[in-house]
């Protein structure tokens, strides 16, 4: 009698704790650039997934050293796939998982109010008597710095404006710099400068795909999903990046994807 009761209780146990208390975490590393894009992925992911992503947003450089340091990330999606390779080489991610998932882009933001008519000036407006402060994100780990400074050597105005710089962590937080009125005018992540909730609080100019070495962004499964027995469920998300649906949400948020000319 003992034996029936308890199987039943167990029964009754099992039907009431809902499915996702026995979902497996997925802990996903992404660089700052997919801010918003990657929060629309993950929730047609989770839609149609049993398992829950526990996502973390920074600049690309700082995740890779985390990582090398034993960060327990399942998934990482870098804006330089160097630094995954780099990864992939010390033996950190999973063979054969390395992959372009997107092509960045990168602009001149300025709040909507500026004077700066940035579209009309595009790299001379960083020169209007109005800019005190110029935001980049740090290009001693973030990619997006690294391709800020590159398309301003092209135009050969960085020495020239080196001296206003303020330097965000990840490129969210220079956006974030412009936005407060902390700079007057940034280089930022086309991917940030369109989504919903930015948009009609800046204005931009795209710069030239000629003027900053291609973007490549990178994404791996990384060694930490295998140890932590969590190797499949961070390979349904790994696989959900490629489905059509996240490419369509890239492709909204300005991203190129690998298969699309990646030049103008």
């Amino acid at each position: 009698m003992r034996k029936t009761l308890l199987a039943i209780v167990l029964v009754f146990l099992t039907l009431c704790v809902p499915s996702r208390a026995f979902a497996d975490e997925i802990l996903v590393a992404a660089a700052a650039d997919l801010n918003y894009a990657i929060k629309d992925i993950v929730a047609e992911f989770e839609k149609q997934s049993p398992h829950k992503v526990k996502l973390t947003l920074g600049s690309s450089g700082n995740f890779h050293s985390q990582i090398k340091n034993g960060a327990p990330f399942d998934v990482y999606f870098s804006a330089d796939i160097q630094y995954p390779a780099e990864l992939e080489k010390a033996g950190l991610t999973e063979p054969g998982t390395l992959f372009t998932y997107a092509i960045g882009r990168i602009v001149v933001w300025v709040p909507v109010k500026s004077p700066i008519d940035v579209e009309k000036l595009q790299s001379k407006a960083f020169f209007h008597p109005s800019v005190k402060k110029i935001a980049i994100a740090n290009p001693a780990h973030a990619p997006y710095g690294r391709a800020a400074v590159s398309a301003l050597q092209h135009y050969g105005i960085y020495e020239k404006l080196k001296d206003k710089f303020v330097y965000g962590e990840n490129i969210s937080q220079t956006a974030q710099f412009i936005d407060t009125g902390a700079a007057d005018i940034g280089v930022i992540a086309l991917a940030i400068a369109v989504a919903p909730s930015v948009k009609e609080r800046g204005k931009y100019w795209e710069i030239p795909l000629d003027t900053f070495p291609r973007m490549n962004q990178g994404a791996a499964i990384l060694k930490a999903a295998r140890d932590k027995g969590n190797l499949a469920a961070a390979g349904q998300f790994y696989d959900w990046i490629k489905s059509p649906s996240s490419q369509a949400i890239l492709k909204k948020y300005g991203f190129f994807l690998p298969e699309a000319p990646a030049r103008n």
